[in-house]
């Protein structure tokens, strides 16, 4: 396929790729620690009352108590504040807190505190999803109350959707996806093709998972950027993408499916099915993927579950690996994780995911799918990379990496050459 998707927070948390970038603008206001003798500002509990008030607002959608903790000497803040609560009208919140994790006074009547706003929506997510803010607050005289003056994504950190439009629901049997921008009709097809995704993971993956999944389609291209808090160079060519930390842990977090409304547009309805298939992939396995994962073992799992019911060849599914098999560039080793960075030569990136794919299918077809997902549990149970893969070679397929890689090689000139 020509257009790729990506698992963007494990690449994050890598370091690796693109999804890393740092957003341009929206950065943490800059100071220093206050004197001894800086009049005494706000404890952090005072801190949290005020945004408790808030939050409570949130989830009533009640517009004059929301606006009553913002500042009354702010006009155009408290415009725009407005309007991200009326943006929010439709999403269905379960919950909406804070944890202030710091405050720094700026003077006696100003200070800054940084926050962590975490929020499910209900019937979709086990555990919160979280966004780090920097929120300013002020007070006008001594003693009297603390209003928000300022309210933003903290450094490093990604816009959320409502602050890009009003949020439009589509709820699906299987999905809810939340747009901004989009026509309903668009938003409907995405939820009717994520229906269909939900339950062909579940036959690929039967661990125990939620079996949903929640999908944002921002308007543009820089608007999903602004979602993953990264440059909109390194998704133009980015159907699909899916956010959340690794997990490892058992708990399973809340993951979102963001979707580039015009690569995934650009697609057919095969390209399409595809791409949320492989999405939704990670959202189910994502508490089985930690930071021992290799990502040609998350990809190309990913890969073969889009791919697992389809009637296509494997030349058709890896046609830039056909192409270098057949010019006798047999690939000498499994895809490492560089081999997955987006904006370098797309040819090689195609390579990378359909060696990674083959994996996967080599896996279940000498050994079994079940064995497949043990491999895949076993890896993703260890902490770190050394020695986790080589340790499930063994212990799960009873083999070695030498002996994997020159079985996988053999597998792609039976299949591909």
């Amino acid at each position: 396929m020509a257009v790729r998707t990506q698992d963007v927070r494990r690449e994050r948390t890598r370091g690796r790729r693109a999804a890393g970038a740092v957003i341009a603008g929206l950065l943490l206001a800059s100071g220093c620690a206050a004197s001894p003798r800086a009049p005494a500002g706000p404890t952090a509990q005072e801190v949290g009352a005020t945004l408790d008030r808030r939050a409570a607002a949130v989830l009533a959608h009640d517009s004059e108590a929301y606006l009553a903790a913002v500042d009354p000497a702010a006009a155009s803040f408290r415009t725009a504040q407005r309007t991200e609560l009326g943006n929010l009208a439709d999403v269905p919140l379960e919950s909406w807190t804070y944890r202030v994790k710091d405050v720094i006074r700026r003077s006696a009547d100003r200070v800054t505190a940084d926050v962590e706003l975490r929020y499910r929506i209900e019937g979709y997510d086990d555990a919160p999803v979280t966004s780090a803010r920097t929120v300013e607050l002020v007070r006008h005289g001594a003693g009297g109350p603390w209003y928000i003056s300022a309210d933003r994504a903290a450094k490093d950190s990604p816009d959320q959707l409502w602050q890009q439009g009003d949020i439009e629901v589509v709820r699906g049997a299987h999905s809810l996806v939340l747009g901004v921008g989009r026509r309903t009709q668009e938003l409907r097809r995405i939820a009717d093709t994520a229906d269909r995704a939900v339950p062909a993971v579940g036959e690929s993956w039967p661990e125990p998972w939620d079996r949903q999944v929640v999908v944002l389609v921002p308007e543009s291209v820089e608007d999903m950027a602004g979602l993953l808090d990264s440059p909109a160079a390194s998704y133009r060519g980015i159907a699909a993408v899916t956010t959340g930390e690794v997990g490892g842990s058992g708990r399973r977090p809340a993951d979102r499916v963001i979707v580039n409304p015009q690569a995934y547009g650009m697609l057919g309805e095969f390209g399409q099915r595809v791409v949320l298939t492989h999405e939704t992939t990670h959202v189910a396995t994502r508490a089985d993927t930690s930071a021992a994962t290799p990502v040609w073992l998350s990809e190309g799992f990913a890969d073969f579950t889009a791919y697992r019911q389809e009637a296509r060849s494997a030349q058709e599914l890896a046609p830039e690996l056909t192409d270098a098999v057949r010019r006798g560039e047999l690939p000498a080793s499994l895809p490492a994780d560089e081999d997955f960075g987006f904006g370098g030569d797309a040819a090689a990136l195609a390579r990378a995911y359909e060696g990674g794919w083959l994996v996967c299918e080599l896996i279940a077809e000498e050994w079994g799918e079940e064995e497949l997902i043990a491999f895949y549990r076993a890896v993703g149970g260890r902490s770190t990379r050394d020695g986790a893969v080589e340790h499930a070679l063994q212990s799960v397929l009873g083999t070695t990496p030498e002996d994997f890689t020159a079985r996988w090689r053999e597998y792609l000139r039976d299949r591909l050459g």
